[in-house]
């Protein structure tokens, strides 16, 4: 079984059908650039250009990056434009695909489901968090299996800051920082969530994820293991789908 799958993130739109027997992409991924401002009606136009460069003609499961209740409506908006804020996602996007079923889900919540059915979380109980380095940081809390919604744990505070101001791959490679530097910021990060929510198990998502042998040698003093993300990049778009696939039932 095929499902369209579509991660908005900060930076860039990406999507692809997916195998959801196999829970990989079926073809290559199209990706365009993020508007900015990534404004509700830019952004959809880019989502848009994305499914129709598949000639994709059936239900379509979306990741957005930021809260969103009741499968709709999008409460918070920190690394797009803050008119998404009580914009009706569903609709939006439906209406601009042509009627098309959509479904909605916050990209780090997307990523999770991804990975705890295909990937570093399969077959884990217990408390596990996968936490998602890119534009910004996003979370995705498991208990036994189960999700907790929309716990947007980047925005915890840090230092006197959002952590992911300091500590995500924006802040990396905009403040020109070393893995090793980088590296003990998310050290730092990752002693505080555990001290909130003692988890068994930090899965590392985003980009990153490609990357872990660059920093996770730098971690030190983490109680909970701490894997990198098998899906790697491509999580989000599965999880998308799968999560679509699970509302056109």
């Amino acid at each position: 079984m095929q499902i369209f799958g579509v991660d908005i993130g900060g930076s860039g739109i990406k999507g692809a059908p997916v195998d959801l027997d196999k829970g990989d992409l079926a073809q290559e991924r199209c990706k365009v650039l993020t508007p900015h401002p990534a404004t509700p009606d830019g952004v959809a136009d880019g989502v848009k250009q994305v499914v129709d460069h598949f000639g994709w003609s059936g239900p379509v499961g979306l990741t957005f990056p930021g809260v969103i209740t009741d499968g709709t409506h999008i409460r918070t908006a920190a690394n797009v434009d803050k008119s998404w804020i009580d914009t009706d996602a569903r609709t939006l996007f439906s209406e601009r695909l042509g009627g098309l079923p959509v479904t909605v889900v916050n990209d780090a919540d997307a990523a999770g489901v991804a990975e705890m059915e295909f990937g570093a979380g399969r077959d884990r109980k217990g408390v596990v968090l996968l936490l998602t380095f890119g534009t910004g940081i996003g979370s995705a809390l498991f208990a036994d299996g189960e999700l907790v919604p929309n716990t947007e744990l980047g925005h915890l505070e840090l230092d006197g800051h959002d952590a992911e101001k300091k500590a995500s791959s924006k802040a990396k490679e905009d403040g020109d920082l070393s893995w090793e530097h980088w590296a003990h910021r998310v050290n730092k990060y990752l002693a505080h969530v555990e001290m909130l929510f003692s988890p068994d198990l930090f899965i590392i998502g985003g980009g990153v994820s490609r990357k872990a042998e660059k920093f996770l040698p730098y971690i030190e003093g983490i109680k909970a293991e701490i894997v990198p993300a098998q899906l790697q990049n491509n999580a989000g778009i599965v999880g998308a789908a799968m999560r679509a696939a699970h509302h056109a039932k």
